[in-house]
């Protein structure tokens, strides 16, 4: 049963928030303002609400500090329709003991592998990760994730009540323009964090003609910056600034092999611009082979040949992917609250108060 169209109270729990760069906070912060658009009560409950402190190794990433009774009196207040629990961090946890405490459906959604993040990182097995990231998705009413394969890959590994929740572009912002960057070309271009999860590297060592620029930062950047002197390290860019690089590239490379989409993927390609990957989840299911971009596990000869791709085919491409459709998607999957489980919770907080 999915919620009506009426005007809904939407509580999003997320652990990554602005000011935060990357794909998980633009997808949840454009899917908020388009829900808003259309009429909705939607209410972030996220880290700049709570006391917090830096993730260690990633201090950009910031972690609430025992968040429970906030996010209870948070939910008493709110009294939401639904509740969708966008990260594995404290406040999705703290969020999800509520929830299943006083009977709440809630969704999910897998926007990071997270496994494969910890072991870049640490050497914990991938069946540890699992197991817990299946234990705190099992009893969500859904799971969303992005794409086909990774629906596949969650499945594959035990999870279950998967539903599908697609991203998109704005076509008036990413879209083909007049380069601002005067470099030696062909440029080709790494748009994302400076992080090791990323596998940045296989893109920085490659003998690749022209330039390669980094559009972005993290943790990793003053190391490589260090190591590879000849690649330019532009930091980020945000909006019409950040448009304006990507469509000045010639060549999207995308080194990652943990990614659950890739938004970059579809900005660059809505520029016009096409893309080299490997073929892995996020790249498989939004990069059209030999058309809008090269896949294969030889990045360098795929870098060489998406050169090559028509960037008009490219854009043509890119406009399949809509946030009004993918706002949709979202919306359907929501789980509605019953009347009777807020009355629950209502009467438990007159109890307390009395």
């Amino acid at each position: 049963m999915n919620l009506d169209a009426r005007k809904q109270r939407i509580v999003i729990v997320t652990d990554a928030w602005q000011p935060q760069t990357n794909g998980v906070v633009r997808t949840l912060n454009t899917t908020r303002n388009m829900l808003v658009a259309l009429g909705h009560d939607v209410r972030v409950i996220e880290p700049n609400q709570f006391h917090n402190f830096p993730c260690p190794t990633y201090p950009e990433i910031r972690l609430s500090w025992r968040p429970a009774k906030s996010i209870a009196a948070q939910m008493r207040a709110l009294q939401p329709n639904a509740v969708h629990i966008a990260t594995e961090g404290p406040l999705g946890m703290a969020a999800r003991s509520w929830c299943l405490k006083n009977d709440w459906p809630y969704t999910t959604s897998y926007h990071t592998q997270f496994p494969e993040y910890v072991r870049a990182r640490f050497p914990v097995p991938l069946s540890w990760s699992y197991a817990l990231l299946r234990r705190f998705h099992g009893k969500a009413t859904r799971t969303m994730v992005a794409t086909p394969s990774m629906q596949a890959l969650l499945e594959s590994r035990g999870f279950k009540n998967i539903a599908r929740w697609s991203r998109g572009v704005d076509v008036q912002l990413f879209q083909p323009r007049k380069s601002i960057l005067d470099l030696p070309r062909p440029i080709s271009a790494y748009v994302g964090r400076v992080a090791v999860e990323k596998n940045i590297e296989e893109f920085l060592k490659l003998k690749l003609p022209g330039t390669k620029v980094v559009i972005g930062d993290g943790p990793a950047r003053e190391q490589l910056q260090a190591k590879y002197p000849d690649v330019v390290f532009a930091g980020y860019k945000y909006g019409e600034e950040l448009a304006a690089y990507v469509a000045s590239c010639d060549v999207m490379v995308f080194p990652s092999r943990t990614d659950t989409f890739g938004l970059v993927l579809i900005e660059a390609m809505a520029c016009g611009v096409p893309v080299a990957a490997y073929p892995v989840t996020g790249p498989i299911d939004v990069v059209r082979q030999g058309i809008t971009g090269v896949l294969s596990e030889d990045l360098q000869a795929a870098t060489l040949a998406a050169l090559k791709m028509d960037r008009n085919a490219c854009r043509e491409h890119a406009l399949n992917y809509t946030w009004e459709r993918a706002t949709s998607q979202f919306f359907a999957n929501l789980a509605p609250i019953t009347v009777a489980s807020s009355a629950n919770v209502m009467a438990g907080s007159i109890a307390v108060a009395g």
